[in-house]
């Protein structure tokens, strides 16, 4: 950023400056040529070619897009980490409960050191490692009279990120995101099975600070119950807009649909806050709630998101 100079001018000063001007104004009379400026002109705007960036040679600090993190709403961002840097996404605490009077069972977890952690592969592709470090949930089967419970580790889930286009600029912004689920997870949290899907992230701008961002995602879950895979489609809208300052906010809507003939449609809504202490740092608050009964009642959270 070019500073700004104050430059102090004495009067010896503007009365030399004075007689200068009025000997050039003289000569200029008696030659009878005008003096003409020549016109600037500005050199075109050339974005920077960043293909040659690849996690072995990361892209320099200031050809660095603007941090864009897949928290804390559900839907994901189609933007990519830049090549050969880090970005990690981890949530302090959540805390969810889900009282299904489908089958009168009540459900409670608290997940610690939820995270995401994020590579930059190539300067439009990045690879993701996300897990829950440790997770306490308690069910409660009224029907039974039966309660049980399960601590640990969960699964983990392998993503790749593909940004097509609006990665460095433009309006709008569309990726693919393939992941796989590995059984990692301890006994009872676990689902015992390799599950995967293929995630469908789309952002466009909307003017005046706002965004809005869809997603549609196909997941491949075990059911239990049929010792089978169902399918899911999960579907989401964020609108999100810039509050005061670095404080921003957003409303999403979340929806999931099954293969599954006995489970029903799920709707949430949710909402949060975002605040970026620098350019590398975001700290981030929300909840879900849920508006149809298949659908966790309540889901609230608080983490961050820093790059490196």
């Amino acid at each position: 950023m070019t500073e700004k100079v104050q430059v102090r001018w004495r009067v010896p000063s503007l009365v030399f400056g004075a007689l200068l001007l009025a000997a050039g104004h003289a000569v200029g009379a008696q030659q009878g040529e005008a003096q003409l400026e020549e016109p600037q002109i500005e050199a075109p705007q050339i974005e920077a070619d960043k293909s040659s960036y690849h996690l072995f040679n990361p892209t320099p600090r200031h050809l660095m897009r603007d941090l864009s993190a897949d928290r804390p709403d559900v839907t994901e961002s189609p933007i990519t980490v830049d090549a050969g840097h880090v970005q990690i996404e981890l949530s302090f605490v959540d805390f969810r409960r889900d009282d299904r009077n489908s089958d009168n069972t009540d459900v409670e977890a608290w997940t610690f050191g939820a995270t995401n952690i994020k590579i930059g592969l190539l300067n439009n592709v990045d690879i993701q490692f996300v897990f829950d470090a440790y997770v306490d949930e308690d069910t409660d089967d009224e029907a039974a009279g039966t309660s049980s419970s399960a601590q640990g580790f969960n699964d983990t889930q392998i993503r790749l990120k593909i940004n097509l286009w609006g990665n460095d600029g433009g309006e709008t912004a569309f990726g693919l995101m393939p992941f796989i689920q590995l059984p990692t997870g301890s006994d009872g949290l676990s689902s015992d099975h390799v599950e995967g899907g293929l995630i469908v992230p789309f952002a466009t701008e909307l003017g005046d600070g706002w965004g809005l961002g869809l997603m549609a995602e196909i997941d491949w879950v075990y059911d239990e119950g049929d010792d089978g895979y169902d399918t899911e489609f999960v579907h989401t809208a964020v609108v999100g807009h810039e509050i005061v300052g670095p404080l921003g906010g957003y409303l999403e809507y979340v929806g999931v649909v099954s293969s599954d003939g006995d489970s029903d449609y799920q709707a949430l809504i949710g909402t949060g806050l975002t605040y970026g202490l620098s350019a590398d740092l975001v700290l981030d608050v929300g909840a879900n709630f849920g508006l149809t009964r298949a659908a966790e009642d309540v889901n609230v959270f608080a983490g961050v998101t820093v790059r490196f």
